[in-house]
This record gives structure tokens, sequence and C-alpha cells, in this order.
């Protein structure tokens, strides 16, 4: 309820009130946080090296178009007036004038006034308000005085009543007064202008010459002309307003230009003609209404010295810029011409703008998108519905269809289509606009639509997707084709659609595709790839131009034969104020217009930028301008401007290049910082581009040192560290191997020594091996022959007993025989005892035996036997018994063991035995 009963109050508001709007000059404004600076601006000039000069009260202003420059005179006083003359810039202060000259990258002041004792009197009014130069002479006029100067002397001549200005004509200085009309000054002597009575109790605040007649420009009562040697009022409807708007400042920009600057409402300018004029003031563009000072550069656009401020109005630009300040207008979705005035549908309404007056058609408040133009009518899709107006004060809803974003007219059928909030609606009857029906099947917002064939339509969804809609004569949809998701493109935001030369180009995810009808496929458009990757939008104008935005940049682009020409549209024209994806273009003969968040700019489309020329680098480091003998440090930044003639229009985009490296980098605003920077040679060239090449324009070349650690010196320190190094890392390696060599002879002694006593060690301890092993095998033949010899005398021991026995018992001698015999043949060693004491015996030689065997395989075991005994050391007494036989037999058995062994006489058994 409460919007709605807003929403009638702006209604109500809307249709009593129109609003002042124009077409104006794009004007550029700088305030004092621009340059730094104070508020007024009491004399602008353009010096011969292209930069504006601005007396700004304490400050001595300079701008390149690319940095302020802010300077103060030695004592201070506030700068009044500025002259340029060659390289100087001439200034004047109170009680002080002089003339500055840019030294190095600064400017410098040299006083022609100090010392020289020729401001005195009681007069306080000596600030020189007007610097101007005649027949090589330089004059500095205070309202009191003026001061003649030449290279030799300066003299002064005192005024006969206080003056406002002193002017130039005809190589003749006038001196107007501030009551007392006018004089002419011959001679160092002033003579009045009699005829001219009527310029008396008139402040003059200027006079020029135009086609042969003498203009004067007064504060309060209006513009003059000479004509037949009298003055006469200036016949012109302006002339009334401006002497309620105290004319201050006035200038003829060329035959059919003039500027006048007041102090209440800016400043007019006349086409002289038409006799037309815009003003331009606070209200549609500048920040101060109260004009000082006019200057005119090479292009002829005008520099404006405010009351607070600066100001740059490009009046020969061909762009002009419709802004509404009051914020009525609303944000501008498209545009369209009307008789004597333009048609606006904005997301406030529908808004014509006639005569410099903005008004809002009727009932049409709310969020409008599009205009058709249908002979002397207009289609307008508009939040609520679709209407129609005739192009003066009638608008009419024709049905129902809200939200038309693009109304379409087919080229192959006599139809009309409209994409809207809820899909795509077709017009059968292209003269009834209420008969309508939806394409069935895509029931989605639909922003975009193009066609290439009948029974065919593109169309792009508001957020993402690209569809193929098919339908039959009667329009009944046979197949909706989400074609991006079928040729398995994914990241499908934003699909744009582009009718060009009977073709329809689609932009999806950066690449260009074109519909293979055959295949049914998508397809990469190579033309386009080429030359428009990488962009953010493209806008149609007509079959042979469009605009492309990209990196913020708009560019117009026709194709010519096979290649496409570019002309930037400076970005300052609408920065900041594109409705990005809702950018249109309507065009009207040669003139395009673009709609922006607050209005729209106009531009011509055939216009040519002016011939570039004078383009030069300066560089900065610390602050100060980089010369031959600047010394870069190296990882160090360097500020780079990029200096024009041009301030405006023709002002080219620049891209460089840095020791040629790849690509053309774009330059904001001809301000360039390098950072961390390597050493050496350090090489930029700078480029335009002329439509279809990269232009050479300048090369600019410094140096960069090396690091401070690869400086001469630190290379010295470096050679001296490494050589020191190397000589101690060699005379410590030296004392280290004489050391080792020492070291190495002691272990190796150390090594000897230990050796000779390990094999000491290791001789004795297989010596005490040896010999315990000898007196191991010592003691266990002496442990056998002592076990053989103990079997035999027990045995032996056995049989005297028991023989004791029976001698003692028995008397009978037979019996006594035979009971010896019995007794001798009890005790004798049994076959059993024998074979145990062999096997054990064998047992315990089994290694000696062993290697008898494999040493001798001739030997019996009879032969071993007695080998055995003879290295346990037995006598042949003592082994006759052992062996059971006689001693004769052991003999015998020696003598042939001998022979078998191959003994030679000198040679023992029992030594022979022992060794095996």
């Amino acid at each position: 309820m409460k919007f709605k009963i807003i929403l009638l109050y702006i209604t109500a508001f809307f249709a009593t009130n129109s609003f002042a709007q124009e077409l104006l000059p794009f004007v550029e404004n700088f305030t004092k946080s621009d340059y730094n600076g104070d508020n007024q601006v009491w004399n602008v000039a353009q010096g011969n090296d292209n930069a504006m000069y601005f007396a700004n009260n304490q400050y001595f202003l300079r701008y390149n178009g690319v940095k302020w420059e802010k300077y103060t005179l030695p004592n201070k006083t506030i700068i009044r007036s500025i002259f340029i003359d060659g390289d100087k810039i001439y200034s004047g202060s109170y009680k002080e004038f002089g003339y500055w000259k840019r030294i190095e990258g600064k400017m410098v002041y040299f006083s022609l006034s100090k010392g020289k004792n020729i401001f005195y009197g009681s007069s306080d009014n000596e600030e020189v308000w007007k610097i101007f130069k005649l027949n090589g002479k330089i004059y500095f006029q205070t309202f009191n005085e003026i001061f003649v100067h030449d290279d030799l002397k300066t003299i002064k001549l005192k005024f006969p009543y206080q003056v406002s200005y002193c002017y130039v004509v005809d190589n003749q200085i006038y001196v107007a007064t501030v009551k007392n009309g006018v004089y002419l000054m011959e001679n160092n002597t002033f003579v009045k202008k009699e005829n001219w009575q009527a310029l008396e109790q008139n402040v003059i605040h200027n006079m020029q010459k135009y086609k042969g007649k003498l203009y004067f420009f007064t504060k309060n009562n209006g513009i003059f002309i000479e004509e037949n040697n009298a003055l006469i009022p200036w016949n012109h409807p302006l002339n009334a307003i401006l002497k309620k708007e105290v004319l201050v400042t006035a200038k003829f920009i060329d035959d059919s230009t003039l500027a006048i600057g007041t102090g209440l409402q800016g400043i007019y300018i006349l086409n002289l003609n038409d006799n037309s004029y815009i003003n331009v003031n606070r209200k549609n563009a500048l920040k101060n209404n109260s004009i000082l000072s006019i200057a005119v550069d090479n292009e002829k656009d005008l520099w404006l010295g405010l009351d607070n401020g600066i100001c740059h109005i490009e009046i020969n630009s061909p762009v002009k810029v419709f802004t509404d300040n009051s914020g009525i207008l609303g944000s501008v979705y498209s545009i369209s011409t009307i008789d004597n005035g333009y048609l606006f549908v904005t997301n406030h309404g529908i808004f014509t703008c006639r005569n410099k007056s903005l008004e809002v058609v009727s009932n049409s408040q709310g969020q409008v998108w599009d205009i058709f133009k249908k002979d002397n009518e207009f289609i307008i899709g508009h939040n609520d519905g679709t209407f129609i107006y005739d192009g003066k004060s009638v608008l009419k809803k024709v049905n129902e269809v809200n939200g038309g974003w693009k109304f379409l007219q087919s080229q192959y059928e006599n139809v009309y289509f409209q994409g809207n909030y809820s899909g795509i609606v077709v017009y059968e009857d292209t003269n009834d606009l209420s008969k309508w029906k939806f394409l069935d099947k895509l029931k989605k917002p639909i922003r975009n639509i193009a066609q290439k064939k009948p029974g065919e339509l593109w169309a792009a969804d508001t957020y993402r997707s690209l569809y193929r809609i098919s339908y039959d004569e009667k329009f009944n949809v046979k197949n909706v084709e989400n074609v991006s998701q079928s040729n398995g493109i994914t990241n499908d935001y934003g699909v744009k659609l582009f009718s060009y030369k009977n073709e329809v180009l689609f932009l999806i995810d950066n690449t260009w595709y074109v519909y293979n009808s055959i295949s049914g496929k998508l397809v990469k458009d190579v033309v386009f790839n080429k030359s428009f990757k990488n962009i953010s939008d493209i806008i149609p104008i007509d079959d042979d131009n469009f605009l492309v935005l990209k990196n913020g940049t708009l560019y117009s682009v026709t194709q010519v034969n096979q290649d496409f020409i570019w002309s930037s549209i400076p970005e300052k024209y609408y920065e900041g104020r594109n409705i990005i994806e809702n950018i249109k273009v309507n065009k009207s003969g040669n003139q395009l217009l673009m709609n922006l968040d607050d209005g729209f700019i106009a531009f011509d489309l055939k216009s040519a930028k002016k011939k570039i020329k004078n383009v030069f680098a300066e560089a900065y480091y610390h602050g100060n301008l980089i010369d031959d003998d600047t010394k870069i440090d190296y990882n160090q930044s360097v500020e780079v401007n990029i200096i024009t003639n041009l301030f405006g229009f023709s002002r080219p985009d620049i891209f460089y290049k840095l020791n040629d490296s790849d690509g053309f980098i774009p330059i904001k605003k001809g301000h360039l910082v390098l950072n961390n920077l390597s050493s050496g040679n350090q090489e930029l060239e700078f480029y335009y581009n002329d439509g279809t090449n990269f232009v050479k324009l300048t090369t600019y070349e410094f140096h960069v040192l090396k690091p401070w650690y690869f400086s001469f010196w630190m290379i010295l320190i470096y050679i001296v560290i490494i050589a020191g190094s190397f000589f101690v890392y060699y005379k410590f390696n030296k004392i280290r191997y004489l050391e080792k060599i020492k070291l190495n002879e002691e272990e190796l002694k150390h090594q000897k020594e230990i050796l000779e006593l390990e094999l000491n060690a290791e001789n004795k301890l297989k010596l005490q091996e040896y010999e315990k092993h000898i007196l191991e095998i010592e003691v266990q033949n002496k442990a056998y022959e002592v076990a053989g010899k103990s079997l035999s005398i027990a045995k032996q021991s056995e049989m005297i007993d028991s023989i004791q026995q029976i001698l003692e018992k028995e008397n009978d001698l037979s019996q006594l025989k035979s009971k010896i015999k019995k007794s001798i043949k009890i005790n004798a060693i049994n076959k059993n005892e024998w074979e145990s004491f062999e096997h054990n015996l064998m047992q315990s030689h089994e290694e000696f035996v062993h290697k008898l065997s494999n040493k001798y395989p001739i030997l019996t075991l009879k032969d071993i036997k007695l080998c055995i005994y003879l290295k346990m050391n037995l006598s042949s007494k003592e082994i006759a018994p052992l062996m059971n036989i006689s001693f004769r037999g052991v003999e015998l058995h020696r003598y042939r063991l001998r022979k078998k062994l191959n003994l030679n006489s000198e040679e023992t058994l029992s030594k022979f035995m022992i060794n095996v």
C-alpha cells in the first residue's frame, strides 16, 4: 500500500514537472584534491611544450595530461597572471614578476623585479593581473601601473586612472579604466578614445576583434560592438541574459565559436553561424559556476579556471554527453531519436527530451527494457506489458507480454519475435500486436534472440545455455535443443548472440562458435576467434559496424575486405557508467547513441582522430627526471609519463613493450610504473593502434645499475674473498695433507707393530695349540698305553691270584696242572674284550686312521693297529701281547710296515706316526 502511494506521488511529480537537459560537450573537472592546490585559478595558458599552466593563488601549476606539478614563488605570494613566450612562462604576483623555465624536468623561477626597487609609493594595489607582449617587449600590468621590460631595462608607467585590464588589438594597446572609458597607449602616453563614451562607468573584461569588428565585453552591461566608429549593444538574445550574470571573461575560439564565462551561471558557448548556444554550469556539468579565466588549447578545446577548480571542455570532440544529474531519469536501457529530441526507456519509465526539456511520458513508470522503431511509432518492452508510443504524447498498452527484452523483426518471415520473462512470443500479424502466441516447450526468461533462416530461432537464456528452436509454418515448436549442453560445453553462462553478415555467431566461454547445419554441431569460427578473443561484450550497430568492449574500453569496429578496423572510444566518456550486459546503440545517420547509467553519449561513427605527433616519454626516479647522469639502483621503481600534444578525443591509446617483451601492454592515462627492474639497459617502445596494426611512436632508453652486490668494489671483494678462501683452503689442505701423511705413517707403523704382535701372538697361539695338540695326543696315547697295560696287568694279576689260590688249595699234581691251565684260560682276555678294546682304539684315533688310510690305501687293518701302537710309542715287547703275537712276530711286522710306507733306514716308525 505504501509503495502504491509513493508511486502515485512520483507519477504526479513526473507528470507536472519537466527538467532542463541537453546534449553537451564532454566536461572533465579537476578539483583541488586532483592537483593538490588552492581554489581560485586566475589565469590559464598552454605552453609551447603543449602543457597547460595555471595561476592558482599561491601555486604555479603545470599539467601535461598525465602529471600535475605544483610550485610556489620564493615570497609565497598569490600568482594572478601568466603569459607564454617561447620556453618562458611569465608570471605576475604581488610586487613581483618574473618567468619560469623548465630545467631537468622541473620548473625554475627567475625574478625580473627583485632588487630593482621598482615597486614603491603608497599604493597597495600592486598585484600584476595581466601580462602581454608587443614589439618584443613584455608588459606587466597592475590596476594602477604598467611595467615595460626588455632585455636591457624595466620601466614603470602610471595609469591616469584605475584600470581593469589592458588589451592588444591590431598591435595597439588599449587601456580599459574602471570608470573613465578606454585609453590608447601611444609612446608611453595615454590618449582617451572619445567616441567610446558608452564604455564609461563600465568594467571591461575583454576586448577582441572578430571579422573586422571590435567586441567589448563588460562586466554588468553585456557586449558592445564598434560599427562605423560608434558603439552599439550586441544584437543577440544572450546579451540580455549576460547583463544579469556578471560577465567575467570571453574568448573567440575560432570563426564560428565564442565562449563567454560568467560569475554566476558558468560558461556560454555560442555557435556564431546559427546563433545557437549552450550553457555549461553547475546543474549539468561544472563543479563551480564562477569562471575566472578561459584558455583554448591546440585542439580548440576549452580550459577554464574556476573560482574553485579547473575544467576542460572538449567542444571540438565528436563525443557529446547527455547526463541527468537530478536522478529523475534513472538508468537508460535503450534510446531512440524522435522529432526535435530523444526517447528514453529507463528503470524509472519512459521519457522524452525535446528542446532541452526532459519529461516523463504519462502512465509509463516502471522498468522498461527495449525500444523498436516501426515507421513513426515505437514498440516498447515494459515490465508491465508491451506498449506502443506514437512519438508525440500517446502511450498505448497493446498486450500483456511483460518484460520484453528483445524485439526482433524477422528477415525471413513476415512476423515479429519478442524475448521476454516467460520465453518467446511471435506476432504473426505485424499490424496487430494484440494477437500473439508463445513458442511452447521453452518457458524460461529469454534475453536475446536471433535468426538466420525460416523455421529456426536461436535464443540465449538470461543466465546460461544456448537454445535452437525449430518450428513449423504455423509456429508450433517441433524441437528445442540445448545446443551448448549437447556440444559438451559445460561453462555456458552468459551466452552472447551476434548477427553479422547473414551469420549468427555465439560467444560461449570466451570462444566464438557458428552452427554447422550439416553436422548439427557448433564449430569454432576462425576469423572471430583470431580478432575478438577475450572481449567482454559485443554490441551490434548495422551490417558493417559494431562495438566491442575489451579491457574496459569500447572500440568501434568496421570490416574492410578481410581486415577489421578498430577505433577506440576513450574510456573517460563512459567510465563507470556502462550498464554491463545491457549496452545498446541506436544509429541516427552517422551518429551513434549509447545508453549509460544516467544518460547517454553521442558520437560520430566517421569521426577521425587527429594525426599523432610529438609523443615523448619522461621518466622519473625518486621524483627526479632521469637523464644521462642518473644512476638507477637495481630492483627500484621508475615512473614513466607518456606525453602527447593532445588532451581531448584525439589523445591516442598508448601501448608499450619493455625489452622486446611479448604482446602490447596498454598504458592507462599515460602513466606507467615499472617495478623490480633488472640491471642493464632498459628499452621502452611505445605504440598506438591505427585500427589494424600497432605503429611504433617512440623509444625511451635508460640504464639500471647492477645490484650493489655486483658492483666493481663488491666484485673485487668477492675476488679477494674467493682468492683468500682458496689460499686458506690450500694451506689448510696442505697442512691437513701433511698431517694426514704423518698420521698415516704412524698408523702404518702402529699397524705394522700390531700386525707383528698379532702374528707373534697367532704363531704363539698356533704353537701353543700345536703343543697342546701334541700333548693331548701324547696323553691320549699314554692313556691308551696305560689302558692296554692295565688290562694286561689286571688279567695277569687275576691269573696269578687264581694260580696262587690253586697252589694253596690243591696238592694233587695232576689236578694242580689241570686247574692252572684252566685258570690261565679263564683269565685270558676274551674275544669281546679285545674287540671292545680295538674298537675304542680305532675310534680314538679316527682322524689318524683316516689320514693314514687315504695316504696309504695298501695298509691292512692289522697294519693300522700296529701304526696306532707305534704312535702310542709302545715297544715291540709291549705290542706283542696286544696283537697276540710274539716279540719276533712284532719285529717282522714292523719290517714289512716300513716297506709299505717306503721309509728309509734313518727314519723311525714311531716318529713318522707322530707326524702323520
